[in-house]
């Protein structure tokens, strides 16, 4: 069943019809969280995205069903060559913060549920935990060993041997022949692996005495990459048409996700490998060190709209690194209250031109049946507002229409203006006579002590006009 919709995959790097392999709905994958912190902007960013193809499938008359993972087993930081080391992050957080693991889990699963209503994000059709899923790992790690695609190592954890998979690489261009063991390869495995790129699918329990499971090769607990093999494979019966997830997940992530997946089944499982780029904040990546981690709670506590956000990322292409800053979500929750403005006031203004309405809404799915380009679409949605030619009510229509896929509630009431307090109320009225008199240095200090309050204003022929920021 094909779709229209047109989405640029990484392993072919071409764009590709998105199709319904089964014939009747769409199969996505989508990269979930770790839940052992609250999801930063740069993460939502790629949650948004499956959003998006979401509704822009629904809108075109498809069905589809996305499937998001919640890895709730921890996984540590990686090397050069994919190994995980380090102390695994949940058990981290569990020990900062002095609660069980598994309530840190339960806790920042939680607020990421939260942060995707906020975003006015459908809810996926399943989020299966890795630890309520183990059982399908260690059947899927059972079928490889059985395949010879893994081995049990001298260390008693299990492992993918990588060169029995030929198309290795295919996704990121990394080959195995020109892949180099990692600086703590010797310390961590001690030659326990056949190759230095095969992965743990199963880990050896050790000193480790939380977060395990039994296993038929001992206690332990499952390697990061193996879950989203195991869920993808059982939830979407064996075939994935879109698999998402954030760059930085391409390698070694999806690539062994995709030998895994392959060898086990014997096909290629993923039609399309669709990643988000990077984000920066104000300039710059985000990170602990640099104090620049700003999560959702954060737009929020700054007067924001939270789907101001979700606006600014529509107004970027996916796959282009974006710079978000303070500045442009303070100009996309200013353009959100102008539109649902504007919507109220073209309710009764003229009657609906149904022609300009389907033109018009076809035209903005075209733009973003291509690649997603919802810039090149919200291009023409402010167009349209612009449009004297066009009646307010048309506009209205064409809004609505087409907020079925950006999911900005365009069509709610705008803020209700709270009434000034009698400071502000002065400073107005001193303000409104330093212009009378031309006194503009004093008029711009009145607007500067103004803006401080949460006062913008604007100066018209009409006079001085003004609103809360």
């Amino acid at each position: 069943m094909n779709t229209g919709l047109f989405i640029f995959d990484t392993k072919a790097r071409a764009l590709k019809e998105v199709c319904a392999k089964n014939g009747f709905e769409v199969s996505i994958y989508c990269c979930g969280p770790t839940v052992y912190r609250d999801a930063h902007v740069g993460n939502l960013r790629t949650f948004l995205l499956g959003d998006l193809i979401k509704r822009t499938l629904t809108y075109s008359g498809y069905d589809s069903r996305l499937i998001q993972n919640i890895t709730d087993v921890g996984h540590m930081a990686e090397d050069i060559a994919g190994n995980e080391i380090g102390e695994d992050k949940l058990l981290a957080q569990s020990k900062a913060e002095a609660i069980d693991p598994f309530e840190i889990a339960r806790k920042y699963e939680a607020n990421f549920h939260t942060d995707l209503a906020k975003l006015n994000v459908i809810p996926a059709a399943a989020y299966p935990r890795a630890s309520e899923t183990i059982d399908l790992m260690l059947k899927l790690i059972a079928d490889l060993i059985l395949s010879k695609h893994a081995y049990v190592g001298t260390d008693g954890c299990v492992y993918f041997s990588a060169t029995s998979f030929e198309s290795y690489g295919e996704i990121s261009g990394n080959r195995l022949d020109s892949l180099k063991p990692g600086h703590r390869y010797d310390y961590f495995e001690d030659g326990a692996k056949h190759f230095h790129a095969d992965w743990a699918l199963w880990k050896a329990a050790e000193n480790r005495t939380e977060m395990i499971w039994d296993s038929p090769w001992g206690p332990g607990f499952p390697g990061w990459h193996i879950e989203c093999s195991a869920m993808s494979l059982e939830l979407l019966e064996g075939n994935v048409d879109l698999h998402l997830g954030g760059i930085d997940l391409r390698f070694p992530h999806h690539e062994n996700e995709r030998a895994q997946s392959n060898s086990a089944v014997g096909y290629e499982v993923v039609e399309n490998w669709v990643h988000g780029e990077h984000l920066l904040f104000e300039g710059r990546k985000m990170s602990k060190s640099a104090g620049n981690v700003v999560l959702l709670n954060d737009v929020i506590e700054k007067g924001f709209d939270p789907l101001a956000l979700r606006l600014c990322f529509l107004e970027n292409r996916y796959r282009s690194q974006m710079d978000l800053t303070w500045d442009s979500l303070r100009a996309a929750d200013a353009t959100l209250e102008r539109w649902r403005k504007k919507l109220a006031q073209w309710q009764d203004q003229g009657d609906i031109d149904e022609q300009f309405v389907r033109d018009f809404c076809e035209g903005s799915l075209a733009d973003i049946q291509q690649d997603l380009d919802t810039p090149r679409a919200l291009q023409q949605l402010r167009k349209l507002e612009k449009d004297e030619l066009i009646s307010g009510a048309t506009k209205l229509a064409c809004f609505v229409s087409v907020d079925e896929i950006y999911g900005l509630e365009i069509a709610r009431a705008p803020k209700v203006k709270a009434e000034a307090t009698p400071e502000i109320l002065d400073l107005l009225e001193k303000r409104k006579l330093a212009r009378e008199t031309k006194d503009f240095p004093a008029s711009d200090n009145l607007r500067d002590q103004l803006l401080k309050l949460g006062i913008s204003i604007k100066d018209s022929p009409a006079g001085q006009e003004w609103d809360w920021n």
